[in-house]
């Protein structure tokens, strides 16, 4: 489970650094509060990715955060967007996840 949520959180990171042009160039909001809101949801992914795999807290900061993103959408509309996508992957991670460590016949050492 740890190498999918991983996984979703980082490219959640590189996707939200690469919202930042679309965004100023659309006028959802100026280069410096797409940069804050972008740049802030991709470090925030990144620390999280360290954290995943440490027992259940992360999975709820990681859901928090998940929350956090689309309630971004406030200041930054894409965000609304890409929030409920990877919101959904992060959830569907977990699920995944579960149901892989959960399942005999996978070959899981």
């Amino acid at each position: 489970m740890k190498r999918l949520l991983v996984t979703v959180l980082s490219m959640e990171a590189v996707i939200a650094l690469l919202a930042i042009v679309p965004a100023k160039t659309l006028g959802h909001a100026s280069a410096g509060t797409a940069a804050a809101v972008c740049g802030g949801i991709a470090i925030v992914a990144l620390l999280l990715c360290g954290y995943v795999g440490r027992g259940r807290t992360a999975l709820y900061a990681g859901s928090v955060f998940q929350a956090a993103v689309i309630a971004s959408g406030v200041v930054l509309p894409a965000m609304y967007i890409l929030g409920v996508i990877f919101a959904a992957l992060w959830f569907t991670g977990i699920w995944l996840g579960r149901k892989w460590e959960r399942d005999p016949s996978t070959g899981t050492a």
